[in-house]
């Protein structure tokens, strides 16, 4: 009769945070966890000297004799050549060091895995979390976090009462970094090293550079902090932090008795501060909400400026004219309230509202939202509703116009002084616009015309273009261009005679050009007809 081996019950998998350098820092669990342990896992660089950051914190808690596995990260500042470059490389280092855990799992071996801070904190155990804990018994023991101890190291109080800490990597995009640092109460940037120099001008971007403060492998013999202007970014670690607490005139025990920041009715130990009006919460640095009213460019990513790339990636909700909204990229979490294109008031007021009850609001235009768009009827509605919309921060965030692209594909027809009308008569009366065409093209000004027809509006444009003819040479250069931008893009050169008005329809623009504008012939091989208006005019 053949014997059977004893069936081996596998080892528990532990988690543990070793906190941000100092042995001092580690929790008694955790020091209890790492000294009981049969086997020691950390990561550690192929070209450390000695055994990693976090297990030199934990060295003083480890018993002689037991076994120490040190995971061997592939890559740090350095490149590599892996087939799958910077993240294959990774997760085929997390897949090998998973495998070589579970090795000792599997033949009934506890197992620490030392995680430098927080293990669930932008720590390296997770990544083996994700691979072990469906298959091990596991725990998971939190640590001090390097941002904790740099605000005590530094003595920096980042946050009270109801503000609200932004803790970001310094990996983000320079403009959603500089996005971020502008809105947040008090911020801590980490992931520093290479990306200190983006992280400098993000804060100087975002106004908060003068109160940021630098602080390096806090806790540790080698601790250092400073302002953040007093750094040299060619020193700068990985392990290291800018720390920006928040700004004067918003914690809530500076302001002055019987002040707005107590409330009527206060009990004097700050029990009801921040309830009531905008005005009290404004007084304890409580956001009510913002609306950025943002450019999106004439048609494609290409043509979207970093800053409203920023604003659409930290809006709550985006609102716009549903066309519009389509070219919004879509983020989990983030809601879309979409309407038609003839509804721009109450838009604008749903928006606000929005903004009013907290909420982080992009309203989204094509081109610039201040010409012909939506940042006029955001404002409109602030003005006529000043007690309900007042406090509500709006900010306007320029858009590439479709005029300027049109312009740039035949050259710089608006190289001179020029006026910009739209044709649409839906808000002011035709005799408006047809006074203002009058009075530009007698001034011998170029025009760029927007809203020049629609399916139901084409007299306008007959009537337009007969008004320009009275006061312009039959010659005079007009550039037709719709759709810029899109594939369906179409621009050609013609004059204010043979201008075609059955081509023309809401995605065109026209620019026509004033006395002095002139179209430079192409070479006939490839090269096409240019246009451009001189900058130079005429004396007399």
């Amino acid at each position: 009769m053949t014997a059977t081996a004893p069936q081996v019950t596998p080892g528990r998998l532990y988690g543990v945070g070793v906190g941000p350098g100092d042995p001092d820092l580690v929790t008694v669990k955790a020091a209890r966890l790492i000294a009981e342990a049969d086997v020691v896992a950390f990561p550690v660089a192929r070209r450390a000297s000695r055994g990693g950051v976090a297990r030199e914190i934990a060295r003083p808690h480890m018993r002689d004799g037991v076994v120490e596995l040190p995971l061997l990260y592939p890559v740090t500042v350095e490149g590599t050549d892996h087939p799958g470059g910077y993240e294959g490389a990774l997760v085929d280092y997390y897949d090998d060091s998973a495998a070589e855990i579970a090795v000792h799992l599997d033949a009934g071996r506890d197992v620490v895995v030392l995680c430098a801070g927080d293990p669930f904190f932008y720590g390296s155990y997770m990544y083996l979390h994700e691979r072990l804990a469906d298959r091990y018994v596991t725990e998971v023991v939190p640590g001090v976090t390097s941002f904790s101890a740099s605000a005590a190291a530094s003595g920096t109080p980042l946050a009270k009462r109801d503000d609200v800490v932004t803790i970001l990597p310094g990996t983000l995009p320079p403009a959603v970094l500089t996005e971020r640092l502008r809105d947040a109460d008090a911020a801590v940037v980490m992931k520093l090293g290479r990306t200190f120099g983006q992280v400098t001008d993000a804060a100087e971007a975002a106004g908060v550079a003068d109160r940021a403060v630098y602080v390096e492998r806090a806790s540790s013999p080698v601790e250092r902090t400073c302002p953040l202007r007093d750094v040299d970014a060619d020193t700068v670690p990985y392990m290291s932090l800018v720390l920006v607490p928040t700004g004067p005139g918003t914690f809530a025990d500076e302001a002055p008795a019987g002040s707005a920041a107590t409330g009527s009715g206060a009990s004097g130990d700050g029990a009801t501060v921040g309830a009531g009006t905008d005005a009290d919460r404004a007084a304890v640095g409580v956001r009510t909400g913002r609306v950025d009213v943002v450019g999106l460019g004439p048609a494609g990513d290409d043509w979207r400026t970093p800053e409203a790339a920023a604003a659409l990636e930290s809006a709550d909700v985006i609102v716009g004219y549903r066309t519009y909204v389509d070219r919004v990229p879509v983020r989990v979490g983030q809601r879309r309230l979409d309407s038609d294109n003839r509804v721009e008031i109450d838009r604008a007021r749903q928006a606000l509202e929005l903004a009013a009850a907290g909420e982080r609001v992009a309203v989204v235009s094509s081109g610039d939202p201040g010409i012909f768009a939506m940042a006029a009827a955001v404002y409109e509605v602030v003005d006529a509703e000043p007690d309900a919309f007042a406090a509500v921060d709006v900010r306007v965030v320029p858009g590439l116009s479709a005029m300027q692209v049109a312009a740039a594909r035949v050259g710089a027809p608006l190289g001179h002084d020029f006026a910009v009308v739209s044709l649409s008569d839906i808000l002011k009366p035709w005799d408006v616009v047809e006074r203002r065409l009058a009075a530009a093209a007698s001034s011998d000004l170029a025009l760029a015309l927007y809203n020049p027809a629609s399916r139901t509006r084409r007299e306008q444009l007959e009537r337009a273009l007969a008004t320009l003819r009275r006061h312009r040479d039959p010659d005079t250069p007009v550039v037709v261009a719709r759709a810029v931008g899109a594939r369906e893009e179409a621009v050609t050169i013609t004059t204010l005679a043979a201008v075609d008005p059955a081509v023309v329809d809401m995605r065109t623009i026209l620019i026509v050009g004033s006395s002095r504008t002139r179209v430079m012939p192409g070479d006939g091989d490839g090269r096409p007809d240019r246009v451009y208006t001189p900058r130079s005019y005429p004396v007399g």
